[in-house]
């Protein structure tokens, strides 16, 4: 019997211990020559200043800066000359060529109207920049924190790995006293075996976590991430009408309409100046021959001419109609905002609800379900010990602890998610505590900045 025994526990050992060394050995934990990334905000900085997309509306940004100077600026002046090809005889001589230097002036308010419309496009395109940018953070975070929760997977399937080595191990020792059956060391196999493949698994999600990741910072997809230093998860409690406060006064979107009817104003205003004329004025200059009979009073004297000269917007029904297209694009704008905000006050009332939701299944695993699961675990493994239960109900205890363990850490990897679409809604960062209190410092992250050229970013 007892040689019987013995050749048991061997088969059983040589069974498990390679399941073991391979989840050891094929997948490492710890790549080489990789940035040691393993804070959120370390994440932030870099797509902020390697973000492909971020980059292309920065780059608008520039271009729309660089509008407003141009359309502030008088048309370039024009300078004509003629040659008289059969020369004009004068009294005073022949006219052989003339010079004409002109310069035209819009009417009155025109090229302010125009420059207003340009810096409000300037600053559309900033707030267009901003939005970019918050959507940007928001797909950081979101796969920052699938990879936080797999990291926290890994390590959790982990810890019960070694709890159910340890159960087959009570089992080996129990059935070697003959306290236990056979069948309580194979369903512990079994289960160690289901458990490393669930090990596996995850640890193979990695490298498209990892591409994924890295798409978002535009840097090459097989390059390996470390895993990240455990987050704190935030508790806040969320007022509706404190966010839709902070969306009317932060979200970019918003912004962006509103700076548009503010250009689509000046649009106007403009539509109404067409109807003036512009103003044209010049210096004329003609070279003069002397004159071919002598004794001429003037001989050869050259004559300078000032013009003046004036624009006739006689076709009424072409400025009535940049009118009206200037009104119906103020009006299209500004229904557009109205629409936004309604649609914005109902995402955010969707998030606040998701979010309190995984709030509140945190607390009720953290405070309540984990810790009495483990008292269950340790209730089981010690009347298993003593004979009292069988096999099954410790399995069922270790396997509910894990489950439970999993839903917690899924339920805190949503929260943050769901948070971080939040925040891109509203246009700013919420705290880790205190529903009165702003903090921006992952929104300031800044990437390369344009100079001002325009008066009031509004930020």
């Amino acid at each position: 019997m007892n040689r019987y025994v013995c050749f048991l526990l061997i088969t059983g050992v040589c069974f498990y211990q390679p399941l073991l060394r391979a989840s050891e050995t094929k997948l490492p934990d710890k790549p080489s020559e990789i940035p040691q990334w393993k804070h959120l905000e370390d994440y932030l900085e870099y797509a902020a200043l390697h973000n492909a997309q971020l980059k292309a509306a920065f780059a608008d940004w520039q271009s729309a800066v660089e509008q407003a100077p141009q359309v502030r600026a008088l048309p370039d002046p024009k300078f004509n000359y003629g040659y008289f090809i059969r020369e004009v005889e004068t009294r005073v001589g022949p006219q052989r060529q003339k010079f004409e230097l002109t310069q035209m002036f819009p009417w009155f308010g025109v090229l302010e109207a125009r420059g207003d419309a340009a810096a409000a496009q300037a600053k559309a395109a900033y707030q267009r920049y901003e939005a970019q940018k918050l959507k940007l953070f928001a797909e950081v975070k979101n796969v920052f924190y699938e990879y936080d929760f797999l990291a926290k997977a890994v390590r959790i399937t982990r810890e019960n790995l070694k709890l159910l080595t340890h159960f087959e191990e009570i089992a080996r020792i129990r059935y070697a006293t003959s306290t236990a059956s056979h069948p309580d060391i194979i369903r512990a196999q079994i289960e160690l075996a289901i458990l490393e493949d669930r090990l596996h698994s995850l640890l193979e999600l990695r490298p498209a976590l990892n591409a994924k990741l890295n798409s978002v910072l535009n840097r090459d997809s097989q390059e390996l991430l470390p895993w990240p230093k455990s987050t704190r998860i935030r508790e806040l409690p969320l007022d509706m009408n404190r966010m839709h406060t902070l969306i009317q006064q932060h979200n970019p979107n918003l912004k962006v309409l509103s700076h548009e009817i503010a250009a689509a104003k000046q649009g106007e205003i403009l539509a109404r100046k067409q109807s003036y004329p512009d103003i044209q004025i010049g210096i004329g200059y003609i070279d003069t021959a002397g004159a071919i009979m002598s004794g001429v009073d003037d001989s050869g004297k050259d004559p300078i001419v000032g013009m003046v000269s004036l624009s006739l917007p006689i076709w009424n029904q072409k400025n009535q109609a940049a009118k009206r297209q200037a009104r119906a694009r103020m009006m299209q704008k500004t229904h557009e905002k109205a629409q936004l905000q309604y649609t914005l006050a109902a995402q955010a009332q969707e998030l606040c609800y998701e979010h309190q939701d995984r709030q509140r299944k945190i607390k009720l695993y953290r405070d309540a379900v984990i810790p009495k699961a483990r008292d269950m675990l340790l209730a089981a493994e010690a009347t298993y010990q003593s004979g009292a239960a069988d096999f099954l109900t410790l399995l069922d205890a270790q396997q509910t602890l894990l489950l439970y363990q999993l839903h917690q850490e899924r339920a805190a990897a949503q929260s943050e998610q769901i948070l971080a679409q939040l925040e891109m809604l509203i246009g700013t960062e919420l705290p880790f505590s205190g529903p009165d209190q702003l903090s921006k410092p992952r929104s300031n992250i800044k990437a390369p900045t344009v100079r001002e050229g325009i008066e009031g970013n509004d930020e």
